[in-house]
């Protein structure tokens, strides 16, 4: 198969005009539906501004586009291939010896270039601008202002909470889950009153996690113009449960692709589970082997040059309805890998494998009989 740089060049710009369009009608439908449902969920809180509100739907959109970036693939290379097919350029293209391979290999490795680049530059964007999105999410729609006050990461675990008068920071070292326990390693607390006035501070060597509080051995209590204070334990109240650091480590969303195997090391030493991280990292790496195969379905329903055959609305909507297939079996897929009924590797490369095959063998089957 030899590829001819001219014919080459002239079908992936008729590709990347249409994937283009295509993504940026979604996109403005997309932006629309967030505006209106944020405009909704804001109806109560006359402090937001429409201004907040753009900014919000803006900082959501990035991560919405890796999830449509598929079906618009899918539909750019629809579009592409029968404004060809309809100004007869398949027709001349194929009665000279053209297979329909060669046609399809330039407009495969445009999409593979795509996917690359949106795992490897545009992924991070996205991550960032959504943590700011859940951030600006939780200060004004559910906590009144007030900022996540716990953070779990590479340096430990930070938290902030309110006793009464009293302002309390705690952060540890290292954290472990065991079972259900959580353990603490090199834990410092600061506790200030309502004016930030340093009341008192705790250093211990060692945490767990109880229910209500921190029970913390080989403690170190000081005291402003006191002698350090040493106890072998001391209990600390605290709001925090198990369940609200496993909710922490719930939105991979917000973590680049270059972070999460590091964060993904992290959780796994910390003795946490880590499935939903490391999914969602192999979807990553799947992706452009996805749109890939988005263009093979694509191909499927929209290379065939003759069409005195007619069936055109039914091929179109034959397209669509095959792409909404793939999308709901690779979510089904998706949803057995989260709760470990399949391996990951298997839950996030099927669906993309599957794909491929079945647009390859369909296009076998039309191309060579």
């Amino acid at each position: 198969m030899r590829l001819s740089p001219i014919l080459s060049l002239y079908i992936c710009r008729h590709f990347v005009m249409a994937f283009f369009g295509a993504l940026g009608v979604i996109m403005g439908l997309i932006f629309l539906f967030d505006v209106i449902e944020l405009m909704r969920r804001t109806a109560t809180h006359s402090d937001i501004g429409f201004n907040v509100i753009l900014e919000m739907a803006l900082f959501k959109l990035p991560q919405m586009v890796q999830l449509i970036l598929p079906f618009a693939v899918m539909i750019g290379a629809m579009t592409a291939f029968w404004t060809m097919t309809r100004s007869r350029e398949l027709v001349v293209t194929r009665s000279v010896g053209v297979s329909a391979w060669e046609i399809l290999t330039p407009v495969l490795i445009v999409v593979l270039i795509i996917g690359v680049v949106n795992v490897t530059a545009f992924n991070p964007l996205a991550a960032t601008l959504y943590k700011r999105y859940e951030r600006l999410q939780d200060q004004m729609l559910l906590r009144g202002g007030a900022a996540s006050p716990l953070q779990v990461g590479e340096n430990g675990l930070w938290l902030r909470e309110s006793h009464g008068d009293e302002q309390v920071v705690v952060h540890a070292n290292a954290v472990r889950q065991e079972g259900y326990d959580l353990r603490l390693r090199e834990v410092s607390v600061y506790v200030s009153s309502a004016g930030e006035n340093f009341l008192y501070g705790i250093e211990a060597s060692l945490g767990q996690l109880d229910k209500g509080f921190f029970h913390l051995t080989e403690v170190s209590i000081l005291r402003p113009g006191r002698p350090v204070e040493f106890v072998p334990t001391y209990d600390f109240a605290t709001q925090l449960t198990l369940g609200k650091i496993q909710d922490n480590f719930a939105s991979p969303e917000t973590i680049s692709f270059w972070e999460l195997p590091g964060f993904i090391s992290f959780f796994e030493s910390a003795g946490f589970s880590a499935n939903r991280q490391k999914l969602y990292f192999q979807s990553l790496l799947s992706s452009p082997l996805l749109l890939m195969a988005m263009v093979l379905v694509a191909a499927v329903f929209s290379l065939k040059p003759n069409l005195r055959s007619g069936g055109i609305l039914a091929r179109l909507v034959g397209g669509v309805v095959s792409g909404f297939v793939f999308y709901f079996f690779s979510k089904v897929v998706y949803a057995l890998g989260l709760s470990a009924s399949l391996p990951v590797v298997l839950s996030a490369w099927t669906p993309p494998i599957v794909t491929g095959l079945v647009g390859l063998g369909a296009l076998f089957h039309l191309e060579d009989g």
